[in-house]
């Protein structure tokens, strides 16, 4: 009778360590998508920013497929990168 309980015991332990790494499984991939659309509006807005601001000294970004993927993934880093790579390197 006292083993039988052990085994229980043991069975629901793992089950719940199972249902854990599940959950972790799934949890993750959720935090990222949210951190890239977070980065992504974070990104967008700055390009957007940058845009209204510039225009009245003639200094713009074009907000293209690539420049979103920067902005988006890198954030505002990213949206400086654009900047100094317009600055310096596109002229």
């Amino acid at each position: 009778m006292m083993g039988m309980e052990w085994s229980v015991l043991l069975a629901f332990a793992v089950g719940i360590v199972l249902i854990y790494l599940v959950g972790r499984m799934f949890l993750m991939p959720v935090r990222l998508v949210f951190r890239l659309i977070y980065n992504g509006l974070i990104g967008g807005i700055m390009l957007w920013v940058v845009n209204l601001i510039g225009s009245y000294i003639g200094f713009t970004i074009a907000i293209n497929p690539l420049s979103a993927l920067i902005a988006g993934f890198l954030g505002l880093p990213g949206v400086v990168l654009l900047i100094l790579f317009k600055l310096f390197i596109a002229g």
